[in-house]
């Protein structure tokens, strides 16, 4: 079997990730533990891991095209749990910045109905507030 290249897979965009976030997504096993500790999994599309095989795979569009960068709270679980200490809330936080540079503005704070107003964490709502006004 041959070795991939990945420099042959990385994008254009998976570089502005790399810059943005200075962190090595290359280096993710897929162990899950950034995922199962994450309390806004049940709000995104994509769940952590998820996030970054799809960025070693180069495909950052069907992660821009998620709600899950806008969902991460950067309550810093996910990079407090990884074993091979990758920031993960770093790399969600340079596809935020990816995004809304691109001014995909994936939130509109009324939209959101009253009873799921009542669901979510207040920290995912604070989050997104200082990520959107910042």
């Amino acid at each position: 079997m041959g070795t991939i290249d990945t420099k042959e897979i990385r994008g254009k965009n998976t570089k502005k990730v790399t810059t943005l976030s200075e962190e090595n997504q290359y280096s993710c096993y897929q162990c899950g533990k950034c995922s199962a500790g994450c309390p806004a999994a049940p709000f995104m599309d994509l769940l952590p891991n998820q996030v970054l095989r799809l960025l070693q795979l180069g495909k950052v569009d069907r992660i821009l095209q998620s709600n899950t960068p806008f969902a991460c709270c950067s309550c810093f679980v996910c990079s407090s749990r990884c074993p091979k200490g990758i920031d993960v809330a770093a790399i969600m936080e340079s596809l935020r910045q990816i995004s809304l540079r691109a001014k995909n503005d994936d939130f509109d704070v009324k939209d959101i109905e009253q009873e799921e107003l009542e669901k979510i964490p207040p920290i995912l709502l604070v989050g997104t507030f200082r990520k959107l006004t910042s």
